[in-house]
């Protein structure tokens, strides 16, 4: 029989290349009711070395590959024991970790996320359970979003759930079944563009807020034809790569205005997908921070309520949610819904090391 008590670590690495998000949690069963404690948390910034080498896995050889996955999987082993030892966190059930993505191509059977090599479970001492996204695409899905579930789960009050990350995705009750998808580039280009200041971000949206809206190359963001698919959809770093920055840098205008136009776009996308919706409107993840972005995704939804929770949960909801599909697979009950990935079945997946 399952128990109702479990005591874990959620582990998530981003597209935005922040860093390394852990997040302790205690989760209850209730009369059948999930209840969460993010307890302590933490983000593990990466080094410009390891970021560098993130940045262009999508570039490695088979072998480069290989080597990069067990350098990363040493490197989060690590950070994860060291911030048990840290936190003196005992008597753990599991550290539930998601790796990071590098190669990302369901259309052809194909996603990568290193840091799940069993050594990890060495490494740190513990049960852990990883590499959530392999099977979906097995069974002929996405492998994302994964979040969904967790949404449903626990933050069920609310109408949709966005996140602002590295892309930007949403997920929401349709016809009795939950419905998600990735909307859009967020922070993979924003980051990009506030890199060439020599910053990591762009501070409340500070630098964006300066530039000149460019009317054509919005028209030609908007017009691209991912935005016309009907979900399930997925995005990887191949599209910001191969699609995105190659207009963005052929237009001869300013760092300023290009962050100016995509916020524009990044909020247009998600006005489109909630245009004459009523309800709330949870948001999370980095892009939270973004004031002049958060102002213009407002400005597009008239009739939602934006709601901007605690900063815990802004920043480490993915985290918690990981925890939570982790805990569920350790429980052999379903942590994919393919109402979201688009695979033959809902299941449940993971590896336990």
């Amino acid at each position: 029989m399952n128990k109702h008590n479990y005591n874990v670590i959620g582990v998530m690495s981003g597209t935005s290349l922040d860093g390394v998000d852990l997040a302790h949690i205690y989760f209850e069963i209730k009369n059948d009711k999930w209840i969460y404690k993010i307890v302590e948390c933490d983000t593990i910034s990466y080094t410009n070395e390891i970021i560098a080498k993130l940045k262009n896995g999508i570039h490695y050889s088979e072998t480069e590959l290989s080597e990069l996955n067990v350098e990363y999987t040493n490197l989060l082993g690590n950070i994860i024991s060291e911030f048990i030892t840290q936190n003196n966190i005992l008597n753990l059930d599991a550290v539930c970790s998601h790796g990071h993505t590098i190669l990302h191509q369901p259309q052809n059977g194909f996603t990568l996320q290193i840091g799940n090599l069993p050594e990890i479970s060495k490494i740190t001492n513990q049960k852990v359970v990883c590499n959530f996204r392999v099977q979906d695409v097995l069974f002929g899905g996405q492998g994302a979003p994964l979040v969904p579930i967790g949404d449903k789960i626990l933050f069920s009050e609310f109408d949709y759930c966005l996140n602002l990350g590295g892309f930007s995705n949403i997920s929401y009750e349709q016809n009795n079944e939950r419905i998600a998808f990735d909307i859009s580039p967020v922070n993979t280009i924003l980051n990009f563009y506030a890199n060439t200041f020599g910053l990591e971000y762009d501070d409340k949206g500070k630098i964006s807020a300066t530039g000149n809206l460019n009317s054509k190359l919005l028209n030609e963001l908007n017009n691209l034809e991912f935005y016309t698919k009907s979900y399930p959809k997925s995005l990887g770093f191949e599209f910001v790569k191969e699609i995105i920055l190659p207009i963005l840098e052929n237009y001869p205008i300013s760092a300023e205005d290009k962050m100016r136009t995509f916020t524009e776009h990044i909020a247009f996308q998600i006005g489109k997908i909630l245009q004459e919706k009523t309800g709330n409107l949870l948001i999370t993840g980095g892009g939270v921070f973004n004031e002049f972005l958060i102002e213009r995704i407002k400005n597009y939804l008239p009739t939602i309520e934006v709601i901007i929770p605690n900063e815990k949960t802004i920043k480490f909801k993915e985290a918690l949610i990981f925890a939570l599909l982790g805990v569920l697979k350790l429980r052999n009950e379903i942590n994919v819904l393919a109402s979201v990935t688009g695979a033959k079945q809902n299941h449940s997946s993971g590896e336990v090391f």
